[in-house]
This record gives C-alpha cells, structure tokens and sequence, in this order.
C-alpha cells in the first residue's frame, strides 16, 4: 500500500481528509503540529480521530509559535473574534501551512510516500491566504525542486481533497466515510475538555455547515454559551 503524511489538527476538515486518504487505499501517516495553540483540546482529538480512522501512525511535532505570535491563537494578548471579520483574521497563524507541509515533507521523504493530504479548504476558508489552490501548486513545486527524492524521480503531490468543497459537502462527504464528529474539536478557543465556544468563527462555520447539509450537529458548546451562526 502507498504511504501518505496526513496533516491531522483534530478538526473537522482534517478528519474528514484523513478518512480520504484511508479510502483511497493509502497507509496513512498523521502529523500534528503543537504549536502553542490556546488549548490542547485539538491535539487530544487529533489522537482520537487517528485511532479511529485507523491511521498507521500519529506523530506530534512541538514548535512553539508564541515566540513570534502575531496571532490571536499564539498571543493571548489579541483576543479571539466573535464574529465575521474582514479581510485576513486575526485567528491566521503566520507561515502556520507552509511550517506544516515542511514538516510533513521531510517525513514524507524519510517514508518514501509521495503524497501529502491537506485539509485547505477555499470556500470556507475564513481568508486565509495559505489554503488558496495556488499556494498549494507552489508548494508542491517547490518540494519538487528541494527534496533529494523527488530530485531523483519521485515526484511529490500536495493532495487538498477538501479545496473546492463548501463546509456541507466536507461534512456529508465525512458522515459517508464513517467519520465520528464528535471526536472532532475545531473551537478557537476550545475547553480543556474540548467545548466548543460558539461564537468564534470556526464554531460558525462548523455550526452553519451542519445546518446546511441538513444534519444534526454534534458539537459539545459550552452552557453559558449563546451559540451564533
């Protein structure tokens, strides 16, 4: 079976591209980046969402980020949107992608796999620049040019199933998959025990997303929380 590196946060998007990837017959790999996120709620369900989708392996990378910040998800001193805002948010992780793939890159050279799923999504992207098709074409040029394998004939592809799709059609394509959301933690601002805030963007997004496809959404808000959409 061909190997794949999975970019596995423990959200929806990624859940839903680590369930493709299996589909398609390849041995998936998942990689997790703790960045010094503001909770790590994500990470615990990036474990449980490898484990259920039956990942060969789950490995965390940890590369703290608040030394630069720029972030509201890296600096606690940006607070985190409770609603649409315009232009690039301030929820966009500087280089997050780009420091992402490499790391997923140099494993997927050390595997031999030359495959690396992604769960970018251009639709409902909340205008981050670094899930644009175009960034992901450059990427995967780039990774053509710098690596000894593909120097040597194993071409590498960026595979971001998720790119064209609106969050409904991730989420029915997931449910028909077998994907568990309420493993799944895509909050900003998440509880310790995974808790969705419901105001950020994300949660509006996931919330909307679910409404649209038609589909109870399983999310765990918190109590106090009025949830938007």
């Amino acid at each position: 079976m061909n190997k794949a590196v999975v970019l596995l946060s423990g959200g929806l998007d990624s859940a839903t591209t680590l369930a493709i990837a299996r589909s398609e017959g390849y041995t998936c790999h998942c990689l997790s980046l703790n960045y010094g996120q503001r909770h790590g709620s994500e990470l615990e369900a990036a474990q449980r969402v490898a484990a259920a989708l039956g990942a060969s392996e789950h490995r965390t990378v940890n590369l703290d980020l608040t030394a630069f910040g720029g972030s509201a998800l890296t600096d606690d001193k940006i607070a985190v949107p409770t609603g649409p805002s315009a232009g690039i948010p301030v929820t966009y992780v500087p280089a997050r992608n780009t420091i992402m793939l490499s790391l997923a890159l140099a494993w997927a050279e050390v595997l031999g796999s030359r495959d690396i799923f992604i769960g970018a999504n251009a639709v409902d992207y909340s205008g981050y620049p670094d899930c644009r098709p175009d960034y992901l074409e450059a990427f995967e040029k780039m990774a053509n040019l710098a690596t000894k394998s593909a120097v040597e004939g194993n071409t590498l592809h960026i595979r971001a199933p998720l790119v064209a799709l609106s969050k409904a059609e991730i989420i029915r394509r997931g449910i028909a998959l077998g994907v568990d959301y309420r493993l799944t933690v895509s909050c900003y601002q998440a509880g310790e025990d995974g808790s969705a805030c419901g105001t950020c963007d994300s949660c509006r997004l996931r919330r909307q997303g679910f409404a649209s496809a038609g589909m109870a959404d399983p999310t765990r808000y918190r109590l106090e929380t009025k949830i938007q959409i």
